[in-house]
């Protein structure tokens, strides 16, 4: 993986939820430094909604994509607010 990837959240973990960012979420790599395992990912929205999250993910909870949807992050978003 490298800066500007894009990306794909592939598991359900605590540490991700906090930051409301869901398996199935996509975003782009900030940085190609990186402290291993772990990447910057940002996790956008769709026009200029501010960004879910910007966090910190380990590489294997993540999947490359060949392009990124930021709608399918605010349909996933939406799904688990009305769970609560």
């Amino acid at each position: 993986m490298k800066e500007m990837d894009c990306v794909e959240i592939i598991v359900e973990k605590e540490e991700y939820i906090k930051f409301g960012v869901h398996k199935g979420m996509q975003g782009w790599i900030c940085l190609e430094q990186r402290i291993p395992p772990y990447w910057l990912v940002n996790f956008p929205q769709c026009g200029e909604k501010d960004d879910i999250a910007e966090i910190s993910i380990k590489e294997e909870d993540l999947k490359l994509i060949p392009i990124m949807y930021a709608k399918i992050n605010e349909e996933i978003a939406e799904k688990y607010n009305k769970k609560r």
